[in-house]
């Protein structure tokens, strides 16, 4: 069994799948892309301990889940090349900002996927394909009709709604902005390599990138970011990572304005109701209202993110980073 390829169980139109596949392309670790339809589902259901994508299964006969995990794992067994840079403020801010693209990063992506019409049918045919393959014409549609309903039910999943969207939108379009003057002189968010926060962030934008309303408006604002969104399909090593110097002036915006001011405060509040068993939040992010219902995973995460902050053994360099982007106090 050891001979064998690890085998990747996901869907295109999962940012988290994406995310494992594009991991594993840039190490060369062999590897089969299966997606997750019917015909996989008694296979899939074997190893997952949960109902959730991507699956990897190892050579070993075992199966992984949950992207970050996935990644964390699979880099200690193929450390080489590192997704992690040497200098200890880019390092950590990559794992904020892969964090950051996992939860709010999802916002975005789920939130633009199902709020207008032209975008909630095309990801609804695209899914329909997956889910009833051969299927077309009408009976494409009536597959697709069902999925739209359900997923437009689903967005309150990540905070999305009619009071959010003012938010959720006004970020997404702020982050646009400072990716694309930071990627506009290197191929990737920390040099001229990938790094830990290029996989987290990329899957969710690649995904938006496919969808009509955020696809345009990546190809007319950004175009260095639809660059990057292709190279991180097959990423490979240009070059070294840069040290946070060369870095800040571009992407301390990002760290200030989407992470301090929106990311952080609201895993906190998130967190904190779920820790007193509300069934909504509030929270003010930046001055404007933010309203959801709690997410479970992510305290978890949050609390995994303060763990690393605490372990960190650098922090005479990093606090007064974080401190002067606001993301200090939400991670002691």
């Amino acid at each position: 069994m050891e001979n064998q390829p690890y085998r990747i169980f996901g869907v295109e139109l999962s940012p988290y799948s994406v995310k494992v596949r594009s991991y594993f392309r840039y190490k060369e670790i062999p590897h089969e892309w299966i997606v997750r339809g019917p015909a996989e589902m008694e296979t899939f259901q074997r190893y997952a301990k949960l109902p959730l994508i991507p699956l990897v299964v190892t050579p070993e006969d075992t199966g992984l889940q949950d992207s970050t995990p996935i990644i964390e794992e699979m880099e200690k067994r193929f450390p080489e090349p590192s997704i992690h840079p040497i200098d200890p403020v880019s390092r950590f801010v990559s794992t904020l900002i892969e964090e950051f693209g996992d939860e709010w990063g999802n916002k975005w992506m789920f939130h633009f996927r199902w709020a207008r019409e032209v975008d909630q049918w095309s990801a609804a045919r695209r899914l329909g394909t997956i889910m009833a393959p051969g299927v077309s014409g009408d009976a494409l549609e009536a597959v697709a009709g069902g999925i739209r309903d359900r997923m437009v039910d689903r967005v309150w999943f990540v905070g999305s709604s009619t009071e959010t969207a003012p938010i959720i939108e006004r970020t997404f379009v702020r982050g646009l902005e400072i990716l694309g003057e930071h990627l506009a002189n290197r191929p990737y968010l920390f040099g001229s390599r990938p790094a830990f926060g290029d996989f987290g962030l990329w899957g969710q934008l690649y995904n938006a990138w496919t969808d009509p309303t955020c696809g345009e408006l990546i190809r007319n604002q950004a175009p260095s970011i639809e660059a990057w969104v292709e190279r991180m399909l097959t990423p490979k090593i240009e070059g070294e990572f840069e040290d946070w110097d060369a870095l800040s002036p571009t992407l301390t915006p990002f760290l200030q304005e989407l992470i301090g001011a929106h990311f952080l405060p609201w895993s906190d509040a998130n967190a904190k109701a779920l820790a007193s068993h509300q069934e909504h939040f509030q929270v003010e992010l930046a001055g404007q209202s933010y309203e959801q219902k709690p997410q479970k995973y992510h305290a978890r995460s949050l609390s995994k993110l303060r763990q690393s902050y605490a372990e960190f053994p650098e922090k005479d360099v990093l606090n007064p980073v974080l401190e002067g982007s606001g993301c200090l106090a939400w991670l002691s």
